[in-house]
């Protein structure tokens, strides 16, 4: 069982930069592939990006390329979104999962969810 819980979200303006934290429990955390997906108010939840288990492979959806930027400490059971150059369409509630298939990117399949962190992006 992996519990996993969010944190950094808030309120930015366009433009601005958030980095959102997600603290994982369990000591297998390590095996995982670890993920950020986002659902924003009347739409379905959607991938965001993926980091394998060794953290040395990452992958993106295409909205967010070269703005955000994944990444994960094993050593402090903690995966991180940078995000950068943020957008009114980025505001969603941001989810951390994780995958037992620790090199699974994409497309993730999700065995773990946490429960969401808010993001809002003013124009």
């Amino acid at each position: 069982q992996v519990q996993l819980v969010e944190s950094g979200g808030g309120l930015v303006q366009t433009g601005g930069s958030l980095r959102l934290s997600c603290a994982a429990s369990g000591r297998t955390f390590s095996r995982y592939s670890m993920g950020w997906f986002r659902q924003a108010p009347g739409k379905e939840r959607e991938f965001v990006a993926a980091v394998g288990w060794s953290g040395g492979s990452t992958y993106y959806a295409d909205s967010v390329k070269g703005r955000f930027t994944i990444s994960r400490d094993n050593a402090k059971n903690t995966v991180y979104l940078q995000m950068n150059s943020l957008k009114p369409e980025d505001t969603a509630v941001y989810y951390c999962a994780a995958d037992r298939v620790g090199d699974r990117l994409g497309p993730m399949a999700p065995n773990y969810w946490g429960q969401g962190t808010q993001v809002t992006v003013s124009s």
